[in-house]
């Protein structure tokens, strides 16, 4: 806090008043914090430093700061004056109100892109929590004792050149145990010199967005698909193109590689976002090769593949073929928790030489320690030790909620992509349902539950009406009891739906009309 700005402005807005020395300066503190400059707890700065900061003396400044515990505004102990804890609680009706400049009515923000005015709202704040929001692991069942420990030994080790600026890369120590960690486990074909560490998954996305493609080339995106990728390629200029996925993932036509051949193709082979589907193998091959022929880049968002609860593993479109034209994406969100903000990027042989001096330019370095911590997590097994876990967790939670589903909703609804990750999407069969009306209800019940229509990446309309549950946070024996609220809900709107005769034999809609 600049004391002696705050009191210079204040003694210029008052010089009228006419005010000696020691009331102007209790008056500009009681108004700083009537107005919350001077929060709640904050600690006063001490009378002899003010004193020397503003030219005036010790008891000018000791009045001020008597006058403010007399009244109430501060207290005060042994080690000094701070503002009291109710102040703001008293202050909060008579402090007035900060007017916000508004735009008149069609006019553009200035300042501000084409780009980010036409960037679409994402579905929800990412803090939520609770049934059913998607892409938020189970946290309480985190190992967060372990990983402290692995935080404070990564702490203890370091050195003051790792306090530097680190590899723009990322540490070659996770890079290393990333790299051998896919071999093993996706098939990935990679070494260490390929693994790029990001922020997560929108970072890696944006990599690839400015890294891969000019202003105006085209991408592919998944339709419906999601809207974090149609964000970072909006954003960076690119021509995004709609392709519709059907049960099995992604399926574009001869027609589409003809018509508007791709620079970059994103898909999410593994389990569709947010449909559920599994590309299959026939299709992975065939746009690998339409790739190749097209001089296209496959982006290949594994997100949550880690969780297969039907089946053998999958394998990663990247493995599939010597120097397949794939990024590979990959995060630790949704195994471990969100706030660790570190994914990867596993790059072609031939892009990583440029990819490493584009990232010397333009990327933050630090969080050596979490990096540090993170590779221990994987070499010493941990991690494959907390994946088993959570998988036996989510497919027990899947399974009941795949039942309840089926028992409460079976007969207006169907379940897709149930197969791995941490959601699954509710198809409605009853074509009456309106999914935007329906969540909106489900919000008022405390229910999270996006639309699949929402995640609609192209300017045609698409046939997927429903929604999408997340369920890795709810525990099994309350799984039940959500769907039966979700299930009331739904049937509701399905009998206000309903079209029935009335008396005279004439169509009307049953219960009240919707709008």
């Amino acid at each position: 806090m600049d004391y002696a700005l705050l009191v210079s402005s204040f003694m210029q807005r008052h010089a009228q008043q006419g005010w000696p020395r020691q009331r102007m300066l209790h008056e500009c503190l009681r108004a700083a914090i009537r107005d919350g400059t001077l929060a709640a707890d904050t600690r006063l700065v001490a009378t002899r430093t003010l004193a020397a900061e503003l030219g005036m003396a010790r008891n000018t400044v000791l009045y001020a700061y008597e006058q403010l515990v007399c009244e109430g505004y501060a207290v005060s102990d042994r080690s000094g004056t701070r503002v009291a804890p109710v102040a703001a609680l008293a202050t909060g009706a008579t402090a007035e109100p900060r007017a916000e400049a508004k735009p008149a009515a069609g006019a553009q923000q200035p300042g501000l892109s084409r780009r980010a005015r036409n960037l679409r709202e994402v579905a929800g704040p990412a803090h939520m929590m609770g049934a059913f929001v998607p892409g938020v692991p189970a946290l309480d069942a985190f190992p967060v004792a372990h990983w402290r420990r692995l935080l404070d030994k990564a702490w203890r080790g370091l050195n003051p050149a790792q306090l530097n600026y680190g590899d723009p890369a990322g540490e070659p120590a996770l890079r290393a145990a990333i790299a051998d960690y896919l071999r093993a486990s996706r098939g990935v074909l990679c070494d260490a010199s390929q693994v790029f560490i990001t922020d997560g998954t929108q970072s890696s996305l944006d990599l690839c967005a400015r890294a891969c493609a000019d202003d105006g080339d085209t991408v592919w995106i998944e339709h419906p698909g999601y809207l974090g990728a149609l964000a970072a390629f909006r954003g960076a200029g690119l021509k995004v193109e709609g392709v519709d996925v059907d049960e099995d993932g992604i399926a574009p036509t001869a027609q589409d590689w003809r018509r508007r051949p791709p620079r970059l193709v994103y898909t999410t082979p593994s389990h569709q976002y947010p449909m559920g589907g599994v590309l299959t193998l026939e299709r992975r091959l065939s746009l690998i090769a339409h790739a190749r022929e097209a001089g296209a880049l496959i982006i290949e968002d594994d997100y949550d593949s880690e969780f297969r609860h039907d089946g053998p593993p999958l394998s990663a479109m990247q493995g599939l073929a010597p120097d397949a034209p794939v990024l590979y994406l990959g995060t630790f969100s949704k195994t471990m928790f969100p706030a660790l903000r570190i994914g990867f990027l596993v790059a072609p042989p031939g892009l990583a030489g440029p990819l490493a001096a584009m990232r010397r330019q333009s990327t933050a370095r630090g969080r050596v320690a979490e990096q540090l911590a993170l590779a221990e997590f994987l070499r010493s097994g941990q991690f494959a030790l907390h994946l088993r876990r959570m998988r036996r967790l989510y497919r027990q939670r899947r399974d009941v909620l795949a039942a309840s589903l089926q028992r409460h909703l079976g007969a207006i609804a169907e379940v897709h992509g149930a197969s791995a990750g941490m959601h699954l999407a509710l198809r409605f069969t009853d074509g009456a349902l309106d999914d935007a009306d329906i969540s909106a209800r489900l919000a008022q019940e405390g229910i999270v539950a996006h639309t699949l229509a929402m995640h609609g990446t192209a300017e045609r309309g698409q046939a997927w009406n429903g929604l999408m549950l997340g369920y890795a946070q709810i525990p099994a024996e309350l799984m039940d009891g959500f769907v039966r609220r979700l299930a009331a809900v739904v049937h509701l709107a399905a009998y206000e739906a309903r079209p029935v005769l009335g008396a005279t034999g004439a169509l009307r809609t049953a219960g009240r009309s919707r709008r």
